[in-house]
């Protein structure tokens, strides 16, 4: 309830959300200060921080974590203290609008809800500012060389995080995105290899994550067996289908949410993977026990 009240009186407020979206690797990051320019955006999150211009106000970068999982987690405010520390400075801040980057509109979204800020009204796809040739560029240079872009000058991230540093670039705003001459601007971003690049990713099996499902739906309600689980991914997350055997008498519309909502909090939380949907079936009923 308290959530939502927060959110109510950030709209009261004026505070416009956009969210920039794009598989990972694409270029977010990089063009994340074009957008900004373009809609007159004043704050950015990526990564785990919050940004305003040059600085880094509050946050940390998801590029520190030494290993992937983690990494996913702090993109994803999932620690208690780190999104704590960034809704203060939400509320200390005066702006109107905000732009929150992520690989999907889901992601955006979960974060804006950890942050208690109202959900995106415009959605910027990187396909829409980037050409087809840009964006590959940007993919293989993510998987060839590991490297990633933090939005803020070289001496901010050198300062902060001088482990991750690897180089700096800069970059005019193209008048073909929609400023006049006049507002051009030199940006200067920061070229970072993650901790957990180094090490190589983690990655969790299809095998584990059904096992997982299958102790969740156990843990739910010991009454319930899972006959089938089919399990898809994408850029944008998981996507699960349960496949279940119920028992008679089971409050089965209100329930079943229950069990979505319950799947979904236990495997982002305990793996930092980010599910994008769950679909319930119900196969057949049984008689109580």
């Amino acid at each position: 309830m308290f959530r939502f009240i927060r959110e109510a009186l950030w709209t009261l407020r004026g505070i416009r959300v956009y969210a920039l979206v794009g598989e990972s690797g694409t270029g977010k990051s990089f063009r994340a200060k074009l957008v900004a320019q373009k809609y007159g955006i004043e704050m950015i999150i990526d990564d785990g921080l919050l940004i305003r211009g040059d600085a880094i106000i509050a946050g940390k970068s998801a590029k520190k974590e030494q290993l992937y999982m983690s990494a996913v987690k702090t993109a994803l405010f999932h620690e208690k203290a780190h999104r704590d520390e960034v809704a203060r400075a939400l509320d200390r801040e005066r702006f109107r609008k905000i732009l929150i980057i992520g690989t999907s509109v889901r992601m955006t979204q979960k974060i804006c809800e950890r942050l208690q800020i109202p959900h995106p009204v415009k959605v910027i796809k990187i396909e829409d500012i980037a050409s087809k040739m840009d964006i590959e560029k940007a993919v293989r240079s993510r998987k060839v060389e590991g490297k990633h872009v933090i939005p803020v000058p070289a001496l901010e991230i050198r300062r902060t995080y001088p482990s991750i540093f690897y180089d700096s670039i800069r970059v005019f705003l193209r008048r073909s995105f929609g400023a006049a001459p006049a507002r051009q601007r030199l940006y200067e971003k920061s070229v970072v290899r993650p901790e957990y690049a180094k090490r190589g990713r983690v990655v969790i099996s299809e095998a584990a994550i059904s096992q997982m499902v299958v102790h969740c739906v156990d843990e739910f309600d010991t009454r319930l067996r899972v006959r089938r689980l089919n399990l898809g991914s994408d850029s944008h997350g998981y996507r699960l289908t349960i496949v279940l055997e119920v028992p008679f008498g089971a409050k089965i519309a209100t329930d079943a949410r229950a069990l979505q909502e319950y799947v979904i909090e236990n495997l982002e939380r305990f793996t930092g993977i980010l599910i994008e949907e769950v679909t319930i079936i119900i196969d057949r009923f049984t008689p109580s026990k």
